[in-house]
């Protein structure tokens, strides 16, 4: 092997920050110079303004001064040309052509809950980064319009998705690709639609977003059984469901006519999860059931599904979700943290045992097809 092999073998640990694949893969390595000791490489940048300019310098940097032999290396940054940029447009939208929803080899799941209040995006984006963290490729979508709160809680608050010839790119935090409107309204502005904006924009994130390959998309569900929820069950008739539910009565019955919604609108409810099941004192470790018993496997046994988890009430929790790190990340030793990488592994393990095989999936299999649109969509169209 050459030392130019071996740089750009190198090399292919280089990733487009925002694209998220090899630069190599993606048309952006130019030519290689090696002269003794000193390495030079060009990087074609997909805009001359790159904000990431920086990151992938410093990370062909990183992987090129590791290899022996190597003393210095000099990285240029050029944009590509028209004719490049096309290419990779083209390449890229080859993958999912024209806005149509191309989730036939991922597992979907919407996370939902009858009121609001339970934690149910604390759960969401717990159970994302914990699978994640096992390697799995996940990604959430925040569904929440009215009430987004993902951003935060995954430490994106304030950060703008970019965009490609027509195309957004999810954000990532802790292993997780992230979209959600609290990236295109501040976190104080209230989001004023009516049904036909909330079914443009659900059409949106999943049309326009180019998620690439994933094992796992969750969807954090606005609370109750409104149009968002009828919204994704006539986009992806094949996703499932979960319900998260706090241990009282009250949340217990409404948590139930959510999972009975899912059964309505064509969707199946895989499980429950319980949270806030009991507070565990940090000092003593007593368990203190402030909201009841038993809520979580009485609507679990009236759905027929089985009860994924108990999440005990920590501050922990709350922390890690202003914090902009998950609790299975921040404190992985907890309770709550155990409780949540169990009910993940669940998830996924009921999600991928209820999906059809797809070795022999046909184009009308993969593709739904979609009216295109712009995007955000205009108050002005509800």
């Amino acid at each position: 092997m050459t030392i130019e092999d071996e740089v750009k073998g190198a090399l292919r640990s280089v990733i487009d920050p925002e694209i998220g694949e090899p630069i190599e893969d993606l048309g952006m390595l130019g030519p290689i110079r090696i002269a003794g000791g000193i390495v030079e490489v060009t990087v074609l940048l997909t805009v001359e303004g790159c904000p990431m300019r920086e990151t992938i310098a410093h990370d062909v940097t990183s992987a090129i001064s590791a290899l022996p032999g190597v003393d210095e290396v000099r990285v240029s940054l050029n944009p590509m040309s028209d004719e490049q940029r096309a290419a990779l447009t083209d390449r890229l939208r080859a993958e999912a052509p024209g806005p149509q929803i191309v989730f036939a080899d991922t597992n979907v799941v919407a996370v939902a809950s009858g009121k609001g209040g339970v934690g149910k995006s604390s759960v969401a984006v717990n159970l994302a980064a914990a699978l994640a963290a096992d390697g799995l490729r996940v990604g959430i979508l925040d569904a929440d319009v009215w009430g987004f709160s993902v951003p935060r809680m995954m430490g994106l608050d304030g950060e703008q998705p970019a965009g490609f010839e027509g195309m957004v790119l999810p954000l990532e935090a802790h292993g997780v690709k992230v979209i959600s409107m609290g990236f295109f309204v501040p976190e104080e502005t209230p989001v004023v639609w009516r049904g036909p904006m909330l079914h443009k924009a659900l059409e949106q994130f999943l049309t326009d977003v180019r998620w690439g390959d994933l094992d796992l998309l969750l969807c954090d569900l606005p609370p109750g059984t409104g149009d968002i929820s009828i919204s994704l069950a006539s986009f992806l008739p094949e996703a499932s469901m979960i319900v998260v539910t706090t241990p009282q009565e009250a949340a217990r019955k409404v948590a139930e006519r959510a999972g009975r919604m899912a059964e309505r609108a064509g969707l199946e409810t895989i499980g429950v999860i319980e949270n806030m099941s009991y507070f565990l004192c940090p000092d003593c470790g007593a368990e203190t059931r402030i909201f009841g018993e038993g809520g979580g496997a009485e609507a679990a046994d009236s759905l027929g599904v089985p009860l994924l988890g108990r999440v005990p009430l920590v501050p922990a929790i709350r922390e890690g979700s202003d914090a902009g790190t998950p609790v299975v990340i921040g404190d992985p030793h907890s309770a709550a943290a155990a409780a949540l990488r169990t009910a993940a592994g669940e998830v996924m393990r009921l999600s991928e045992a209820r999906r059809p095989p797809r070795a022999a999936a046909t184009a009308a299999d993969v593709f739904t097809p979609v009216a295109p649109m712009a995007y955000p969509p205009s108050e002005r169209e509800g």
